[in-house]
């Protein structure tokens, strides 16, 4: 492996102390029940939502660290979601997970893109990763992780970092 492979892994697995709370928005229920399942199970405090409305009315009564959902979903899109949630000033990274990417919408309006796609079918694996990358990545812009003290040593020592 890679010494920029070995960073990202240790990367990972440092996490913050804080609980990180997640919203998961997804019109099949199958999707949302298992995705939701496999989060919590790995820690995360989760919520459903089976629409875009009720995802709305969640995101203003609850503070979230992450929102993952589909672009097709019930009442208000994912498109349209990400949309309040810009209006509102919302600081909230989001994994749009979707059969259909936006693109054309997203190349119009590029300041709606979420942190990351996840294009259905995904593996929970993939999903994982993905939370684990986001919340990690906003975890450090908000300066509740450090990176380690000798990363960049690390880094510069295998002649990556020229």
């Amino acid at each position: 492996m890679s010494l920029a492979g070995k960073l990202a892994n240790e990367l990972l697995q440092c996490e913050s102390n804080l609980p990180h709370h997640i919203l998961v928005v997804d019109g099949d229920p199958y999707i949302r029940h298992f995705s939701a399942e496999v989060l919590i199970r790995h820690g995360y405090e989760v919520n459903a939502a089976e629409d875009g409305a009720t995802a709305w009315e969640e995101l203003q009564a609850n503070s979230y660290n992450l929102l993952i959902a589909d672009q097709k979903i019930p009442k208000v899109s994912g498109v349209e979601l990400l949309k309040k949630i810009h209006a509102a000033r919302m600081a909230l990274p989001v994994i749009m997970a979707t059969k259909t990417l936006p693109t054309r919408k997203f190349t119009l309006l590029p300041w709606l893109q979420p942190a990351t796609l996840l294009r259905k079918p995904y593996t929970f694996e993939k999903l994982l990763a993905m939370v684990k990358n986001i919340l990690y990545a906003t975890a450090i812009v908000r300066g509740e992780i450090a990176p380690s003290s000798n990363w960049q040593s690390r880094l510069f020592a295998s002649g990556s970092g020229q």
